[in-house]
């Protein structure tokens, strides 16, 4: 079978090609011409990658009806949120817009392939502790313009299930991390200080944001698993949390990378690294994804640190 990843260049996407082609698949996907290829070297000769801007009706339709893909793996996105503020036009444009021609060239196309969409957890923003942990039925408050795309992808995706019969599964995903995952993000940023400042390309300063915030991790590995299991037992328009159901502050996370290395830092505060608002606490209930699913995350989130810190001691 033909599958279809948009955003394969990037984290998440070129675990998923890794792992769909171990499964037997024939993988394609799609990249802008500007994006970085470092994340699928290693397997570029087993796939086939087409130049795709997803903001461009004509070039999606176009790899839509070359490659008639028999699902597809939404990826592509403007994922990091803090440049949501910096860019919020761009920022909806590109993930709802994106996701919108995906779904207008498959009806076209006339093609019925399972389409999964990676959604977020960020869509449920202000969550008060009495509603932890979240069910996808909690109500959705979001605290960025990312956010405010997500539900919107979240929403088109139930609309077309609705009113075109499309094949479409939701899945809210917390934080996942790993190798590849890119610096900007808060736990590949701190591995990559830490082995910067162990080859002495730094100083022994680690520079954070708010590091009271709690998030709920999941190593990409467990994540990308469930995205192919997402289009083989859910159901289409059911919306779906993919999750670990524990909680890490920040704080500790770092704690814990910094057990891994024998340096000595000074911690400091970078108010550039603080957003307008934060999303205090991020904690899903898989319970209905596992059910469906069985499901279950394997790599502890220590190894997933320890492996997320090697990649960048390889690479600094």
């Amino acid at each position: 079978m033909n599958v279809l990843i948009t955003g394969i260049t990037g984290f998440a996407g070129s675990h998923l090609a890794e792992f769909l082609l171990s499964k037997g698949y024939e993988v394609h996907g799609i990249k802008r011409w500007r994006s970085r290829t470092e994340n699928i070297e290693g397997f570029k000769d087993k796939i086939q990658v087409h130049e795709c801007d997803i903001k461009d009706y004509q070039s999606v339709k176009k790899v839509i009806d070359k490659v008639k893909p028999g699902k597809i793996f939404h990826l592509a996105a403007q994922s990091f949120v803090p440049t949501s503020w910096n860019a919020p036009t761009e920022t909806i444009t590109t993930n709802v817009l994106g996701e919108l021609n995906i779904f207008e060239a498959v009806r076209e196309a006339g093609i019925t392939p399972w389409i999964q969409i990676a959604c977020s957890s960020e869509e449920y923003g202000l969550v008060h502790e009495s509603e932890t942990p979240m069910k996808e039925t909690n109500p959705l408050r979001p605290l960025s313009p990312y956010a405010v795309s997500k539900i919107a992808q979240d929403f088109l995706g139930y609309q077309y299930t609705q009113s075109y019969k499309l094949n479409v599964v939701r899945t809210r995903t917390f934080n996942h991390e790993g190798p590849r995952r890119g610096e900007v993000f808060v736990t590949s940023n701190f591995a990559k200080q830490i082995a910067e400042i162990e080859k002495s390309k730094k100083p022994p300063v680690i520079y954070v944001g708010n590091l009271e915030a709690r998030r709920d991790y999941t190593d990409v590995r467990d994540i990308v698993r469930g995205y192919w299991l997402a289009t083989e037992k859910c159901i289409a328009g059911e919306v779906y949390n993919i999750c670990s159901g524990r909680d890490w502050k920040i704080k500790d996370m770092l704690n814990y990378l910094l057990s891994l290395s024998k340096v000595k830092v000074e911690i400091k505060q970078d108010p550039a690294r603080m957003r307008p608002s934060d999303v205090e606490l991020l904690l899903g209930d898989n319970t209905k994804f596992v059910k469906q699913t069985g499901w279950k995350p394997e790599i502890k989130f220590e190894k997933t640190l320890e492996d997320t810190l090697n990649y960048w001691r390889e690479r600094v």
